[in-house]
């Protein structure tokens, strides 16, 4: 790996601001989307339906429906795995930004449905859930938004944490999937039937047309382009290898993996063919740099999924989903980089070891861990051949708030931080761990001055 020059980190700043600008132009064309459908709702008789309180209540329900739609489409879009918005934000940033979106768009809909169908009980609350059944039994496209409405329902209630603490991520996963076949369901009624759907022209396009190109958008990067590149590069297992108790590293091989554009630091959605649940993908890590030759994930045994993976043969085929992730140098602004991780959440950052490039003195490695270290052999390797600066933080964490081990009760988070990597503020840091973990380091960090540019950070959770 050549070494970092003056001039490669102008040309990686370049690609962190060509990000930020489609972060700004997607923010900006969802604002311009949603007043858009408002101002198509006041120039129906919006405004004016408020005066009389019937009316009112329908004139509102429109409102929801369509601001609901609006934001339902842009939820689908930011997990449809649309690679201009990967590279900008990566999986965990989309997520949290789905997940706002989701149950906002979410709770506009039920308000959607609870006012359109109190006003058509024309304002009578006790008639209301009469005339809720007569709409979704006369009015077949008003059965299938309710079916679409019930599998959105089943979606958010095992989104909120506290379900999610008590489900599998296999079985969230596959729950989570019928969220698309909810939105399918809940939106083609307002296309039939809406008011504001069918009064204009010019409305009625673009609502077809967002919705086709949505649509569209998830058959081929959820759907089309993984089964395509599994099958093109015919992926499959070369080795499983212990690496700590719990712990294993599956090598891959395959045709063509350079094609895949695979860095350092991303992870892959892996279907294991010939196991229990391989229709349900988890998502690894890479622990190397691809070559363009193999693949490598290092996975703890968690989940049933991950659980399983210690059992793979070799020759079994992988179906696969990614890249995904902006873990990577893509993210990178600065000369120097700090790579600071707990457990297998060292996974990605052994390959940005690995695959970054630096100079000897520029790149310092921490790693947290409780009875061994991850990859020990690995990590001394690159700091004799490369001049990776190498920091290991063993036992358990003092407190549940902190990222630092016992030993140090005489010193902050941001003390300890600060010892070890006096020149944090001028780093890029990125940083894998679980997320209380990853929490208290950031709490550190900030308090010793790393602007938000600087740090990456890759949850080590569902």
């Amino acid at each position: 790996m050549a070494a970092l020059t003056a001039s490669a980190v102008p040309a990686l700043g370049r690609r962190a601001r060509l990000d930020a600008g489609v972060r700004t132009g997607w923010v900006a064309t969802l604002w311009l989307s949603l007043i858009l459908v408002a101002y198509w709702w006041a120039a129906g008789g919006g405004i004016r339906d408020l005066r009389d309180p019937t009316d009112a209540l329908m004139s509102t329900g429109r409102l929801t429906g369509l601001l609901g739609s609006d934001l339902l489409l842009a939820q689908v879009l930011l997990m449809a795995r649309v690679p201009l918005l990967e590279h900008a934000y990566g999986q965990d940033r989309l997520a949290r930004i789905h997940r706002v979106v989701g149950f906002t768009s979410f709770d506009l809909i039920v308000a959607h449905v609870v006012l359109i169908t109190w006003g058509y009980a024309a304002g009578r609350l006790a008639a209301t859930p009469g005339t809720f059944w007569d709409l979704m039994w006369h009015y077949p496209a008003m059965l299938i938004a309710v079916v679409g409405t019930a599998l959105l329902v089943l979606v958010v209630v095992t989104s909120v944490r506290a379900a999610r603490r008590r489900l599998r991520y296999e079985s969230w996963h596959l729950i989570h999937l019928y969220g698309y076949l909810g939105a399918g369901l809940a939106l083609p009624h307002q296309l039939w039937t809406g008011q504001e759907f069918l009064a204009r022209p010019r409305a009625t396009a673009f609502w077809w047309v967002a919705w086709a190109t949505v649509a569209a958008l998830v058959i081929v990067y959820r759907v089309a382009l993984p089964l395509g590149r599994s099958l093109r590069h015919g992926l499959r297992v070369a080795a499983v290898v212990p690496e700590a108790p719990g712990v294993v590293s599956v090598h891959l091989v395959g045709r063509r993996l350079d094609r895949l554009r695979a860095e350092a630091g991303q992870f892959f959605c892996w279907r294991f063919l010939g196991r229990a649940g391989w229709s349900r993908a988890n998502p690894f890590s890479l622990s190397a740099a691809p070559d363009g030759q193999s693949l490598r994930i290092t996975v703890q045994s968690d989940g049933d999924g991950s659980a399983s993976i210690a059992a793979l043969r070799p020759g079994q085929r992988v179906l696969v989903e990614g890249p995904f992730g902006r873990l990577t140098s893509r993210a990178r602004t600065r000369r120097k980089v700090a790579l600071i991780g707990a457990g297998v959440g060292m996974a990605p950052l052994r390959a940005l070891a690995e695959g970054m490039a630096y100079q000897p003195g520029e790149a310092v490695l921490v790693q947290r861990y409780r009875e061994r270290p991850l990859f020990a052999g690995e990590f001394t390797a690159l700091r004799d051949t490369r001049g990776l600066t190498l920091v290991g933080l063993p036992g358990r964490r003092r407190r549940e708030d902190s990222w630092v081990g016992e030993g140090y009760d005489a010193y902050s988070d941001a003390q300890v931080l600060r010892g070890w990597i006096p020149d944090i503020a001028e780093r890029d840091v990125y940083v894998c761990g679980p997320p209380a973990w990853n929490a208290a380091l950031r709490r550190a960090a900030q308090d010793l001055g790393v602007p938000a540019e600087q740090w990456h950070e890759e949850t080590f959770a569902w």
